[in-house]
């Protein structure tokens, strides 16, 4: 009797996986610690208020980065050191949002509302692209917002998943339009600000060029978006990150519409303080008194609400005003709201707490990831070798024409801002330098701001370093891998036209 032979297992080849993005953090920051044993240390002198001086780059004694160095470039990225500031006030208000959130999805309000809104849009969904891109642009360019959009990643995912989208439409959405708004800075303080005072210009010289450049990259944006939107509608296996399509849908709690369940009051009027919260953020992180000197009515009405005996004391007398706030007061901000939410949908003491704490745990990853990249800034600065980069391009911009000097001066600010993702620490770490060169070059001060402003909105699109865009993708669940393939093309678009314009602004 014959015996069948079992079929030959063919060997299942092993497909290559991308790292994760701490993974990828840690080879950079190695990276980077082997750049200290090769690149020259060098430091610049500093005025009182740590800004560098023109000019006065000098060789230093190396300090190379070692293995020991590396494994505390994130701890000092989350607590900082003598060199580099913490992330532990980003990571804080992270996590606080989590809670926050936590908070609100325990009412079930935002898994209704996210129905009504499904409902609402039924068949013209791909209005709420340009509307919220444009609402994000806004923000970027007049206050930099960037970490703050951290708190806006829950919210949309599930709606851009629910009306037929996917979860990468709804970064793109937040990620792009944001950071086309930085790109194109009008009166962004922690920018514009800072590099006009600098180079001792007004805020407002060069906004209706930077204006232009707003209207012209948004478009190019929103057309990107929209386009990549309209195909994933039409066919959801067209989306990047289709495979995933089933785990967000579990994971994101997305309901069909017809499934979502009538909100009752108490849930309307937590998804009204939860809209309330967003606003007050904003409100409250725009430096009205900076874009113009009368705006003072936050400083006036906290004030005089301080000096009302009794109610001022209660109220609290170190109570900051609306426009000076910062990380501190936005997480503050959050806490209070969740504490809110728990006695107006009269929730018990215990399901708070509950839902606090896990909120905080969903963003632990997102948090402790800000600490990450922010480690490869720490090695750079430990190493003396940011100073070095920094000369060597102020020795490459010398004696340029002006089309080719602000374009070039767009190139050099793009791994300046890989390397120093601060806006304002890159605006006074080289406007002091790139400013005086541009005059030599005949190329206005306010221009070489914008060209700076706009290669910084273009790098935080893509940098690892960038807590931001980690973060939004660690939300989401998408590998920065894939994120970088989707978005190269929309890259290419906004630097062709960014330098078409510096070049030509350069000779007006």
């Amino acid at each position: 009797m014959r015996t069948m032979q079992a079929p030959k297992l063919e060997p299942k080849k092993r497909r290559f996986k991308m790292p994760s993005a701490y993974t990828i953090l840690f080879m950079i920051i190695t990276l980077v610690a082997i750049l200290t044993w090769i690149i020259p240390a060098g430091a610049y002198n500093t005025d009182k208020a740590g800004n560098i001086i023109a000019h006065t780059y000098k060789s230093v004694t190396a300090n190379p980065q070692g293995i020991w160095d590396v494994f505390m470039s994130p701890i000092y990225g989350m607590i900082g050191n003598d060199h580099t500031e913490g992330a532990i006030s980003i990571s804080l208000f992270i996590l606080v949002i989590g809670g926050f959130l936590g908070v609100v999805n325990k009412t079930k309000a935002l898994d209704d509302g996210i129905g009504a809104v499904v409902r609402r849009y039924k068949g013209k969904e791909k209005r709420l692209i340009p509307i919220l891109m444009i609402l994000f642009a806004l923000g970027g360019t007049t206050y930099g917002m960037a970490e703050e959009t951290i708190a806006f990643y829950p919210l949309l995912i599930p709606v851009m998943i629910g009306v037929g989208f996917d979860s990468l439409t709804a970064v793109a959405i937040i990620l792009v339009g944001s950071q086309i708004g930085v790109l194109a800075s009008t009166v962004n303080p922690f920018a514009t600000g800072v590099a006009s005072q600098t180079l001792d210009l007004s805020m407002g010289q060069g906004i209706f060029p930077r204006l232009m450049l707003l209207v012209i990259t948004l478009i190019v944006g929103i057309w990107y978006v929209y386009r990549y939107a309209s195909k994933v509608e039409k066919d959801p296996s067209k989306s990047a990150v289709f495979e995933q399509r089933e785990k967000d849908l579990d994971r994101f709690s997305v309901k069909d519409a017809d499934d979502a369940g009538t909100m009752t009051g108490r849930q309307k009027w937590v998804l009204s303080l939860f809209g309330l919260t967003f606003l007050l953020m904003i409100i409250g992180l725009i430096p009205w008194s900076t874009i113009n000197n009368k705006w003072t009515f936050f400083e006036s009405a906290t004030k005089w609400l301080s000096g009302i005996p009794i109610l001022g004391n209660i109220l609290g007398s170190d109570m900051v005003p609306m426009g000076d706030w910062y990380f501190s007061e936005i997480t503050m901000l959050f806490l209070l709201m969740a504490v809110i939410i728990m006695f107006v949908y009269k929730m018990k003491e215990a399901e708070f707490i509950d839902a606090f704490m896990g909120g905080m745990k969903d963003f632990l990853s997102v948090a402790i990831i800000v600490a990450v990249a922010r480690g490869i800034q720490v090695v750079m600065n430990d190493g003396l070798i940011t100073d070095t980069v920094l000369h060597w391009g102020e020795m490459g911009l010398k004696g340029l024409s002006e089309s080719v000097f602000i374009i070039i001066t767009y190139i050099f600010y793009i791994p300046m801002s890989f390397l120093i993702p601060s806006t304002s620490g890159l605006a006074s770490a080289t406007m002091g330098i790139i400013g005086p060169m541009g005059k030599f070059a005949g190329v206005d001060g306010s221009v070489v701001i914008t060209a700076y402003q706009a290669a910084s909105g273009w790098v935080n699109l893509i940098t690892p370093t960038s807590g931001v865009v980690m973060g939004a993708l660690a939300i989401a669940h998408i590998n920065i891998s894939v994120w970088w393939k989707w978005i190269a093309k929309l890259m290419i678009y906004l630097f062709i036209v960014t330098c078409v314009f510096l070049g030509i602004l350069a000779i007006l």
